[in-house]
């Protein structure tokens, strides 16, 4: 039986899905060909682009470490969290934090579907939010319930506010989402880049990866250092600061090995908010 007699209902096969395109680059199944052609192209303007996606979620992972075990954060929201893969945010924390409370939040049904149908750990919930309302995904009925705002909590935004448009206002978005945090939480982000003038070949390169994610996702915004970096106003920034994903604290095996565009067309840093008047 051909994979599209298998769509789940409401699932739109038709049309390419961020997360599904995702899914692909991951190793996942759960993709249909018209996320596959998007995928495909970008290997093709890339042959080693495909190693982006892994480089994101090892960066993802190294981050929930860090977070569940140094700085002590037993609570995650994770928007955008797409399709389930190995090595979720509540496998990783759990590690280090047996007790943690994660949430996922997405808006892709499909996401929705099958998160709902695997993740089943106690703990751990998945609701449908749009971070263009962040209010509305904090205030939620379950989110509330799982999470204590009266403790600091990690809010993971991993490879989505690249997909916000300009004139959606992504910086009101991000302040208007810390403003809701207390004290002591953390806000992590990775973010497509371009580094300009600093390496004029990848900059080429991402200004074709951008034409071609507009034309085919209808989304996909690669930000100068500072664009991304003006997303941590007003939060204290952790060693060492906004960096290209390999570099933010390697693990044993030293700087994780990537393409040169991969490396420095993806950044990602993680920050603290501070108490008032800090």
């Amino acid at each position: 039986m051909p994979i599209e007699e298998r769509v789940p209902p409401g699932v739109d096969a038709k049309r390419p899905s961020i997360a599904r395109v995702y899914d692909f680059f991951l190793g996942g199944k759960d993709n249909f060909a018209v996320d596959r052609q998007v995928a495909e192209a970008a290997v093709r303007m890339d042959p080693e682009g495909a190693d982006a996606a892994r480089v994101n979620r090892t960066f993802l992972r190294r981050v929930v470490r860090h977070l569940a075990g140094e700085a002590g954060v037993d609570q995650f929201v994770d928007i955008g969290s797409g399709l389930p893969t190995q090595g979720n945010v509540h496998e990783v924390a759990g590690e280090v934090s047996p007790g943690a409370k994660v949430i996922y939040v997405d808006n892709d049904e499909m996401a929705l579907v099958h998160g709902r149908a695997l993740l089943s750990a106690p703990r751990t919930r998945i609701v449908e939010g749009d971070l263009r309302s962040p209010e509305e995904i904090l205030r939620h009925p379950d989110v509330r319930a799982l999470i204590d705002f009266e403790r600091p909590v990690a809010v993971l935004l991993f490879a989505i506010l690249h997909h916000l448009h300009d004139e959606e206002g992504p910086g009101g978005i991000v302040r208007r989402l810390v403003a809701e945090l207390p004290p002591g939480s953390y806000v992590a982000i990775s973010h497509f880049a371009d580094p300009g003038q600093a390496h004029p070949r990848v900059s080429a390169h991402v200004t074709a990866f951008e034409k071609m994610f507009n034309e085919r996702l209808g989304t996909g915004r690669w930000r100068t250092h500072e664009e991304i970096l003006a997303f941590f106003d007003g939060l204290e920034l952790l060693d060492p600061g906004l960096v290209p994903m390999p570099e933010w604290r390697p693990g044993p095996g030293g700087v994780e090995r990537c393409s040169t565009i991969t490396h420095y067309a993806f950044l990602g840093g993680v920050a603290r908010k501070p108490a008032p008047g800090a």
